[in-house]
């Protein structure tokens, strides 16, 4: 009988480390601690290519975002082609590739929303930020977001306003609370 074969979990070693040129390089070698918070989570799940979606989340707390170092940081822990990593990352609508905004406005865009007019909602939004859905706004204060569905069809059409659902919103009331934020900051 074959015994199981173990493997040791690969330590980051300078060499799979980005190279200096990298931000992520750079930013690790003068300590920062959100490489570390991140080489800890891979470090506690020994580095399985299995615990990419984890590492991911992990590292989205930490940075805010995942940019392209961070990514590349992730691929060579796990040993993974960058492209693979890239594709999971813009997979699943939760993860992001760009800093979020002071603010996020997230309009529902399913059936029941969208029937009861958020695709006006929406074009409003765009309008007055002069962005589009997944953009943030020039001046880094809003990121304008939509949904598949929110779970909230009794109240369409619904909008997230930094995490707090609102229904039946009307274009105007969707634009009045951009407009408070703006006169906020």
């Amino acid at each position: 009988m074959a015994t199981p074969r173990t493997q040791t979990p690969p330590k980051l070693r300078a060499s799979a480390l980005p190279t200096a040129k990298d931000t992520a390089g750079e930013a690790l070698t003068k300590g920062d601690r959100r490489y570390k918070t991140l080489e800890m989570t891979l470090k506690r799940n020994q580095y399985s290519q299995d615990a990419l979606i984890e590492v991911l989340h992990k590292a989205q707390e930490t940075f805010g975002y995942l940019d392209e170092d961070v990514l590349t940081y992730i691929a060579r822990g796990l040993k993974l082609p960058l492209s693979r990593v890239y594709g999971v990352a813009t997979f699943y609508h939760l993860f992001s590739l760009k800093p979020a905004g002071a603010h996020t406005c997230i309009v529902c865009l399913g059936t029941a929303c969208y029937v009861k007019g958020s695709g006006k909602i929406l074009e409003a939004l765009e309008q007055e930020l002069s962005i589009t859905v997944g953009n943030t706004s020039a001046d880094g204060q809003v990121s304008l977001m939509a949904a598949r569905c929110v779970g909230a069809c009794g109240i369409a059409p619904v909008a997230v306003f930094d995490g707090t659902v609102a229904g039946k919103v009307e274009p105007a009331a969707a634009l009045s609370r951009i407009q408070e934020w703006e006169a906020e900051d």
